[in-house]
């Protein structure tokens, strides 16, 4: 029989984006954790001439978001995989076969302030926590109300099995990979980049994906409306 604390929760379930079940705290520690996984499992490009034009490119879109570049991690992985992900705990990372569908700094920043921008409007919170609460559902919600401890969220989202992976394999939601695009290029414009090659950046992407193995950014969806979406904030941005 489910306790008040539940009944009274039944609001919160029709926007579960907004619930908060996970703290900020336990998130960024399963980014973290994730992170030093990644690391034990694929080495680092040794390219550095890529990892030098990555670190500049995103320390000035970190500037120009009003964030200090040295609290970052942004990493050049080794691979053929045309992807870029980022974590929580300031955490970003970039395939080597990225570069090899950038045309230029301008290109690769529209990818960096995309990833920037999810951390910045803690997608990654969002997602789980909606998580949690849509696989729960009332008896998860009852239960993190009755206990009111935040430490408790870490036990709740390891039973639901949505660990250390879970920032790597479920997507972004359509408006959160829009307002991290959006973000993303309001960056770029206050870095000195040129917004605009982010289309020309999602039209070579598009070739890439027919040429190549879908593994392209799997947690980046990028139909073909997105090019339109982009050039119409771009026409805002103007």
């Amino acid at each position: 029989m489910l306790g008040l604390s539940a009944v009274a929760a039944l609001p919160l379930l029709a926007g579960c984006d907004d619930v908060d079940l996970v703290s900020d705290e336990t998130v960024e520690a399963m980014g973290l954790e994730a992170w030093a996984d990644i690391r034990r499992s694929s080495p680092v490009a040794a390219n550095d001439d890529l990892q030098a034009a990555l670190n500049q490119v995103s320390t000035g879109l970190l500037q120009a978001a009003n964030e200090v570049p040295d609290a970052w991690e942004v990493l050049v992985f080794r691979g053929p995989e045309i992807n870029a992900f980022a974590l929580p705990g300031r955490k970003i990372g970039v395939y080597e076969g990225m570069f090899g569908v950038v045309a230029n700094e301008d290109q690769l920043a529209a990818i960096v302030g995309h990833e920037i921008g999810h951390l910045q409007a803690e997608h990654s919170q969002e997602r789980m926590n909606a998580q949690v609460a849509k696989g729960w559902g009332l008896r998860a919600l009852s239960l993190v109300l009755q206990l009111g401890e935040v430490e408790y969220a870490a036990e709740i989202a390891a039973a639901l099995g949505i660990g250390v992976q879970y920032g790597l394999v479920l997507p972004y939601s359509r408006r959160q990979e829009l307002e991290a695009d959006r973000l993303g290029l309001l960056t770029m414009a206050g870095a000195g980049f040129r917004p605009e090659q982010a289309v020309a950046l999602w039209q070579r992407m598009d070739a890439a994906i027919s040429d190549r193995a879908p593994e392209f950014l799997a947690t980046h969806p990028a139909p073909q409306s997105r090019i339109a979406e982009i050039e119409a904030m771009l026409a805002e941005l103007r």
